[in-house]
C-alpha cells in the first residue's frame, strides 16, 4: 500500500483525509437515497386458487377413464392466458401501461408477462405409481406499479382459470364422447359393409368354399361310377344294335328293339354328357378352392381387426360417456377461489434498500480510493518509523507540526491521541449508513 504499511499509519491517513472521506461519503449516501427514492414502486398482489379434488373418483367409477392431471391441466391454461393475444385484451380492460405511451405494443405486453407469474403448490397426498402430478393451489402473483391494478389484474387471471378450467373439464368430456361416438358408427358400418361382401363373395363361390372337400370328393367319386356304368350300357347297346343290323332277313320284332336301343343309346349319352359337365364342374371347383381360402382368410382377419377396434371403441365410448355425466355434474377435480387479491397497502422496498445500501458502501469505497490517490500524488515521510523504513536514518530529535494559530494541545495527525476522533468520526458514518437504510424502508 505505499506509505501505509501499518495500522498506525491507516489511522494516520484516515484521521488526515477525514474531512474528504466525510464529504464524499455523504454526497454519495445522498444520491443513493435520493436515485432509491425516485425509482418506481411496485406493487404486489397475489390470489389463491384451490384444487378440489374429484368427489367420484376413478376406482368407485367403473369404466371411467383416467382424468388428466390439475398440473398438466394448469400448465395448459396458462400458457393460454399468457398468450399476446390474451394479454392485449387484459391490458385494454384494465388501462395497463397507459403513462408509458413511448413502449411499443410488443414491450409492453413483455413487461406484463414479466409481471404475472404463477406458482403451483405441490399436493401433499400420496400418488399412485405413474399417475399424473396433482397440485393442491395455485398462487397467482402480479407486480405493478399501481397496488390496484395489481389486484385487479391477479384477479382476472383467477377468474380466468375459474371458467376455463369449468369449460375445459366438460368441453374436453364433450368432444372425447363425440369422437368415440363417431368413430363406432364408423366401425360398425364398415364391418357390416365387410359382412355383406362375404357373404357375396360366398355365394357367388359355393362350389369352390372350404370345408365340404370330402363331399366333393364323394361326390366326384359318384359321378365318375355313373360314368363308367353308362359307358358299360353303351358298349353292350352298340354290340346289341350291331348284330340285329347284322342279320339278313330282320323280322319286325328286330326293326322295334333297333329302334328301342337307338333310345335307350340316346337317353344314355344325354346322361353321360350331364355327368361329364357334372365331372367338370366338381373338377374346376376343387382347384379353385385354395384360392377362395385363402380370399377368406383375408377376409376374416379384416373383419376380426375390424370387430377389435369396434370393442376398443366401445370401451371408450363408455368411459368418455361416464367422464360426461360426472363433469356435467360437476363431480370430477375442479378449480375453487380461496382468496382473492387485495390492493397492496405497501410497495416492495427490497430493491431501494439494497441500492441505497449498495451506493452508500461504493461511497465510502470512493472517497477512501481518492484519499489515497491524493497521498499517492503528494508522498511525504511523516512519522520516524516511516523515516527508518524509507531512508534507513534514525532521526535524532522529532519535531511536531504546528500550525500557526492552532491550540497548544493540538496533537498531530500521527499521534495515538487523535484515535478517538477517529472513532468519533467512523460512528458518525455508521450513523449516516443507518439513517440510509431507515429511509428508504
Amino acid at each position: 500500500m505505499g506509505h501505509i504499511q501499518t495500522l498506525d499509519d491507516l489511522i494516520s491517513f484516515l484521521f488526515r483525509r477525514r474531512l474528504l472521506i466525510i464529504a464524499i461519503t455523504v454526497l454519495g449516501v445522498a444520491l443513493s437515497v435520493l436515485i432509491a427514492k425516485s425509482r418506481p414502486k411496485t406493487y404486489q398482489a397475489a390470489a389463491v386458487i384451490q384444487v378440489l379434488s374429484p368427489v367420484v373418483t376413478e376406482e368407485a367409477v367403473p369404466g371411467a377413464a383416467p382424468t388428466t392431471g390439475s398440473a398438466e391441466m394448469l400448465q395448459i391454461i396458462e400458457q393460454q392466458l399468457t398468450t399476446r393475444e390474451a394479454l392485449i385484451s387484459m391490458m385494454e380492460r384494465h388501462g395497463l401501461f397507459a403513462d408509458l405511451p413511448g413502449l411499443s405494443l410488443d414491450q409492453k405486453v413483455g413487461l406484463l408477462r414479466n409481471s404475472v407469474s404463477f406458482q403451483q403448490v405441490a399436493s401433499a397426498a400420496p400418488q399412485q405409481f405413474g399417475a399424473a402430478p396433482r397440485v393442491s393451489a395455485l398462487i397467482i402473483n402480479a407486480q405493478l406499479g399501481d397496488g390496484e391494478q395489481a389486484a385487479r389484474v391477479a384477479n382476472d387471471f383467477a377468474q380466468s382459470i375459474l371458467d376455463m378450467g369449468a369449460s375445459g373439464q366438460s368441453s374436453r368430456a364433450e368432444t372425447n364422447f363425440r369422437f368415440f361416438q363417431e368413430d363406432e358408427a364408423r366401425l360398425r358400418q364398415a364391418i357390416e359393409a365387410l359382412e355383406d361382401q362375404i357373404a357375396t363373395y360366398r355365394n357367388a363361390n359355393a362350389a369352390a368354399l372350404p370345408g365340404i372337400e370330402s363331399a366333393r370328393q364323394d361326390e366326384l367319386v359318384s359321378v365318375e361310377s355313373d360314368l363308367r356304368a353308362l359307358d358299360q350300357s353303351l358298349v353292350a347297346l352298340t354290340s346289341e344294335q350291331a348284330l340285329i343290323a347284322a342279320l339278313p332277313n330282320p323280322r319286325a320284332t328286330d326293326d322295334r328293339r333297333l329302334a328301342e336301343i337307338e333310345a335307350a343309346i340316346t337317353q344314355f349319352q344325354a346322361q353321360r354328357a350331364a355327368l361329364a359337365d357334372r365331372q367338370a364342374t366338381i373338377a374346376a371347383a376343387m382347384s379353385q378352392t385354395p384360392v377362395v381360402e385363402r380370399t377368406l382368410r383375408g377376409f376374416e382377419r379384416d373383419l376380426q381387426q375390424l370387430q377389435d377396434q369396434y370393442t376398443v371403441v366401445s370401451r371408450r365410448l363408455a368411459e368418455a360417456e361416464t367422464d360426461l355425466r360426472i363433469a356435467s355434474q360437476q363431480q370430477d377435480e375442479r378449480f375453487s377461489l380461496l382468496e382473492r387479491a387485495i390492493t397492496p397497502e405497501f410497495a416492495l422496498g427490497g430493491g431501494a434498500k439494497k441500492l441505497a445500501a449498495a451506493g452508500a458502501v461504493a461511497s465510502l469505497a470512493l472517497a477512501v480510493a481518492i484519499a489515497f490517490l491524493l497521498d499517492l500524488l503528494r508522498p511525504v515521510v511523516r512519522t520516524e518509523a516511516q523515516l527508518i523504513r524509507e531512508l534507513d536514518l534514525r532521526p535524532v530529535i522529532s519535531i511536531p507540526e504546528l500550525p500557526i494559530g492552532a491550540a497548544r494541545n493540538t496533537a498531530p495527525a500521527d499521534d495515538p491521541q487523535n484515535y478517538p476522533r477517529l472513532a468519533v468520526y467512523a460512528s458518525f458514518l455508521v450513523l449516516v449508513l443507518v439513517v440510509v437504510a431507515v429511509s428508504v424502508t
